[in-house]
């Protein structure tokens, strides 16, 4: 299927050649409001590599922000050293950085996705002919530790999605939400961005966009396919009377102003229903990570589970595996009379 949206497309040109972009990515990858000074060198730099991170690379809105926040961190710690020139940073300046944010108490994930972002950019630079040395080339990402994720039990997920719900528009629709964020292993924002169009109830699948915009199909089936159209077929066009403006959102999921629902609202109604069925800090990748150890649990093929979840690299999916393991041991200490 052609990719969501045909984007208007126009031409950048840079040195070395045309280059084809999307203006939309582009603006999205652009800051909001721009100082009337002239940028300096690592600034215009750091705006082109964001730039090709959501044209090129086709990041996600959420990733490209990320690395900008990351990036203005870098920038106005070179700063405060009198650094302005991409060729001006040596490998202890970059050091230095992370030091202080490890003093500063961020968690090792943030430090890591900021090391990432300094590295990206400046092979960029390095690559695009912004700067001559790259101090990152012999710098290595520490090795991050294998977690397992967190998940519910089969019990605790029938508790929570038996309950009962409000009967109101937005009670249909959070049953509808939990039953496909468990049911169908969606992302938040997956779930945040689906669309009436992406929805083929008799087919019984989604049309889901998943990171970096890349289309997959997922089978909804049983209690999610049946409460979805439920709140299909009238809950939502109730929620989609309050719209404040003429033009309809096409979302599947709305607030109670008939826009589009948000990933914080999807999070605080997780928490919400959790509260109630003894679950707390209920998380939507709580679900999908249930979604996933329990589809494993039941005999799923890790391959066809890899294509649900969208994930690029089976070692990601092969996770789930090493989650049933763990809990085989557990059962098997629990039972075994000379465990």
């Amino acid at each position: 299927m052609a990719r969501r949206g045909g984007q208007e497309r126009g031409m950048a040109c840079r040195e070395g050649g045309a280059r084809l972009v999307s203006r939309r990515s582009a603006d999205r990858a652009r800051p909001s409001n721009r100082s009337a000074a002239p940028a300096s060198p690592l600034t215009s730099a750091v705006e082109e590599y964001l730039v090709y991170l959501a044209v090129e690379r086709n990041l996600s809105d959420n990733t490209v922000a990320a690395y900008r926040r990351d990036l203005a961190a870098y920038l106005g710690f070179l700063s405060e050293r009198g650094i302005e020139e991409p060729d001006g940073i040596e490998r202890f300046d970059i050091e230095d950085f992370t030091a202080t944010r490890r003093d500063a108490g961020y968690a090792d994930a943030s430090i890591e996705r900021g090391l990432s972002a300094i590295k990206g950019f400046h092979t960029f630079m390095a690559r695009e002919g912004l700067a001559q040395t790259n101090p990152t080339s012999v710098m290595h990402l520490p090795r991050k530790e294998e977690r397992l994720p967190d998940l519910i039990s089969i019990d605790a997920a029938t508790s929570l999605l038996d309950q009962p719900f409000p009967a109101t528009p937005a009670g249909a629709r959070d049953c509808a939400e939990l039953e496909m964020l468990y049911g169908c292993g969606l992302r938040v924002s997956e779930l945040c961005g689906l669309d009436l169009r992406d929805v083929y109830l008799d087919e019984e699948f989604l049309r889901v966009f998943g990171k970096g915009s890349k289309e997959r199909l997922v089978p909804i089936m049983g209690s999610a396919r049946r409460v979805l159209e439920e709140y299909l077929d009238g809950p939502r066009f109730e929620l989609a009377a309050h719209a404040r403006s003429a033009t309809k959102t096409s979302a599947v999921f709305l607030n109670k102003n008939g826009g589009r629902i948000s990933r914080q609202s999807v999070h605080a109604m997780c928490e919400r229903y959790g509260r109630m069925v003894g679950i707390e800090g209920l998380h939507p990748h709580t679900l999908r990570h249930s979604f996933a150890t329990h589809m494993l649990a039941g005999g799923a093929d890790l391959r066809v589970l890899q294509e649900i979840l969208g994930h690029a690299n089976i070692a990601t999916t092969q996770i789930y595996t090493h989650l049933d393991r763990t809990q085989l041991r557990e059962v098997y200490l629990a039972a075994h009379p000379r465990a």
